[in-house]
């Protein structure tokens, strides 16, 4: 009877072992598969939790501006809420996101004392920026500005705001000479970097031209701007801008800014490329 048993039994097991190792592999598809829908499910969190930058409307500039007072003249645009056209994107690399601008693009007119007033650009919710220029005499100089900015990873806003203050930078001369070029001296810090950044370059005048805005032929002023960020960050500026001649109104604009940062988690730059172009001569809110 041993000799008739054992060869019933080894194949019995021989069965039992094949099974168990093609139920291992059947499960091991599944557990792959549990994992990358909850990797995905995770990031999908993340996204739909992420605060998303989008345009902001006239109407919302006009209530983030408040009242503004004052008359144009002087050399210097009217107070108010102007409709801007343009796209852009910015992108950092570290960790690596990314939003657009516009295509609504609000910029605000803000007079200051009896000579000065502010260019605020609302790129998007999650962007603005601010240029002061004041009158000396029939030039229209750079005093510096303000710019603030969110990034949304996840559920967690990360915000940063820098201030720059310029001195001795001519944006518009009164009778310039095609191809003159003009210094630009500025520094400033931000709420993102220890230490202070310096921004030094040129203003390039590349001529007179006539631009269509909102039906309106306006006579302009083309500049270079070109700037070498030092200091606490590099990097460069390359930004073409239109000045109205009328009223020293920035009409159009085409940037490029890159920048990098060293953090504590390494190396990281930042990126900035669009344009944006007056719709209207008059301020629309």
């Amino acid at each position: 009877m041993a000799l008739t048993d054992h060869p019933r039994q080894e194949p019995i097991a021989h069965d039992a072992n094949d099974r168990l190792v093609r139920k291992r592999r059947r499960r091991w598809p599944w557990i792959v598969l549990g994992v990358v829908v909850v990797l995905v499910g995770a990031g999908t969190v993340l996204w739909q939790s992420a605060s998303r930058a989008h345009q902001v409307s006239l109407q919302q500039a006009k209530r983030q501006a408040g009242a503004l007072s004052g008359m144009a003249g002087s050399g210097r645009p009217a107070p108010g809420v102007y409709r801007y056209v343009g796209s852009g994107t910015e992108q950092l690399s570290l960790p690596p996101l990314s939003q657009t601008e516009g295509p609504t693009i609000p910029v605000t007119v803000r007079l200051e004392g009896s000579d000065c007033f502010i260019f605020r650009v609302d790129y998007s919710s999650h962007h603005w920026q601010t240029w002061e220029y004041c009158r000396h005499g029939t030039d229209l100089w750079e005093l510096g500005g303000q710019q603030w900015q969110l990034w949304s990873i996840g559920p967690v806003n990360v915000t940063s705001s820098g201030t720059v203050t310029c001195t001795n930078t001519m944006a518009l001369a009164t009778h310039p000479s095609l191809g003159q070029v003009w210094s630009a001296d500025c520094s400033g810090t931000n709420s993102a970097v220890s230490g202070t950044i310096f921004s030094r370059g040129t203003y390039r005048f590349l001529g007179d031209v006539t631009l269509r805005i909102g039906g309106t032929s306006v006579r302009c002023a083309h500049y270079l701007r070109l700037r070498t960020n030092s200091g606490a960050q590099q990097g460069t500026e390359h930004s073409d801008v239109w000045f109205d001649l009328a009223n020293g109104l920035p009409v159009r604009m085409v940037q490029q800014l890159h920048a990098t940062t060293q953090t504590s988690f390494g190396r990281t730059t930042y990126g900035q490329s669009g344009e944006f172009t007056a719709a209207s001569v008059r301020p629309s809110a």
